[in-house]
This record gives C-alpha cells, structure tokens and sequence, in this order.
C-alpha cells in the first residue's frame, strides 16, 4: 500500500485527481470508478477544470458508482446519480450510455444487485476505483460486521452514517437506512484502489485500515490485500500514521 500525505484538502484533491487523469489519459475507453460524499467534491472540481483546459476527454470512459439509497431515484435530488450529475457527469462530456450506477428505485432490490454484479463483470472491472472511508471505517456501503460481504448487497446503514449522512438531508430522520453497495469482491476487482481521506476525525480510522489487521469489522482494511492500493490524504488525517509510522509515507508532490 502507497501513502501520499498531502498539506492541505486542495492538494489532495489535487493530487488524486492527477492520478485518476494519468490513467484515464493511457486507457480513454477504461471504467473509472467514483465515489461519493464530502471528500470526493474537490477531486470532481479538479477533473473538470482539466476536462475545461482540454487536459482530459470523458467521451470514451465508461463509469461505475459504488452505492445509491434504496428508493431514492434522481427526481429526489438527494440520490448518488444526482451527487455524481451535480459534481461530475453534467459538467464533462461522458455519454449517458456509459454511467453506470445501482438503480435505488428497483422494484426487485435483489434482482438489481445481481444485474450490478453481471455488469461489473461484463465490464472487466475498473481501471482505477476511488474510494472515500467512513468514520467507522466502511468504504462504499460495506458497514463493519462479521464477514466481508463479496456481492453487490442491500446494506441496512449504520447509526454513525446516518448520523454523518444527515448533513446532505433537512434532517437525520430523513436519511435512508438502506442502500444498495458494491460489495468488497466488485471493489477489489478494480486495478487500482485510490482511498481518499481528509480531516482529523479519519486519523484513527485509516491507522487502523493501514496498519491493523485485516478485519471485517473495519473494512476499510480489505484494502491492504489488494496490490495497488494508494491512499491520498491530507495531514490531519495521517496524522497518527504520521507519528507512529511515519517512514511508510511519501509527500504529495504539490501539484
């Protein structure tokens, strides 16, 4: 696993969106994986100013999206296909035909699942996936438990999510509890892993996600099987890998 500490949350963003630029510039027909949430949003603003600037093409990628809440479609407003419109897709030129993302308002949850997993395979699995991590260490919708669950799943969101998902809703009550996940063997199906991280209340979380044993119960640490598994993150956030480990960390280049 590669560690890049950045100064700042712009730098980061900076330094993520660079590397996601360099792999769609070598594979321009490739899948890229996005995420969602808060950290994410500067690392879209970046990919678009370099979309503007003619430094990258969406026309021939193909995206995937982890997760979406179940019975949330995009006329809601407060759906991951809307995130992702808002942030990214309407702002550069990829083809509606190429996002791909879990249908939240699929009569047949379970059905939607398999279709999504088919999908993944079909496509070959992402050229590089970017990944946030949850205060309790899930990536995607994958909440800790007692296995890792592989298939695209309906996940029942736990009370630190909702909590921290209730930021982009009029109040927490107005949070889904459920949503449909990629599953940690679609994740992991991806080249390469990008994690992206910021602030000082991920600190113990990615500790524990990079240098604590591998465990269901924070899953973020799945990460650490995979072979190319980078993780981006501003100071705050290292900031006990800092301390305690700080030869396995590289400095951002700046950019």
């Amino acid at each position: 696993m590669k560690i890049i500490c950045a100064e700042t949350y712009e730098e980061m963003s900076r330094q993520a969106a660079a590397l996601i630029a360099a792999r769609m510039r070598a594979v321009p027909d490739g899948v890229f994986g996005f995420a969602t949430g808060s950290t994410p949003v500067g690392i879209y603003r970046e990919l678009v100013r370099m979309y503007e600037a003619g430094e990258i093409d969406f026309s021939r990628c193909r995206s995937v999206n982890l997760d979406e809440y179940l019975g949330l479609g995009i006329e809601s407003g407060r759906s991951y296909l809307s995130f992702m419109m808002e942030h990214l897709f309407s702002k550069v030129n990829i083809k509606p035909e190429n996002i791909h993302i879990p249908n939240g308002r699929a009569r047949d949850a379970a059905a939607e699942c398999r279709r999504y997993d088919a999908l993944l395979e079909s496509l070959g699995g992402a050229e590089i996936q970017l990944l946030g991590i949850g205060r309790n260490g899930h990536i995607a919708f994958n909440e800790p438990g007692d296995d890792f669950i592989p298939e695209t799943h309906v996940a029942d969101l736990a009370k630190d999510t909702i909590r921290a998902n209730a930021r982009f809703f009029a109040s927490e009550g107005d949070v889904p509890r459920r949503a449909l996940t990629m599953g940690i063997r679609g994740i992991l199906s991806a080249k390469t892993l990008l994690l992206a991280a910021n602030g000082a209340d991920k600190a113990e979380v990615l500790r524990g996600a990079c240098f604590g044993p591998v465990d269901p119960h924070l899953p973020a640490s799945v990460l650490r099987l995979h072979g190319d598994a980078v993780v981006v993150a501003e100071k705050k956030a290292l900031s006990l890998i800092l301390e305690e480990h700080p030869e396995a960390v590289e400095r951002s280049s700046g950019i």
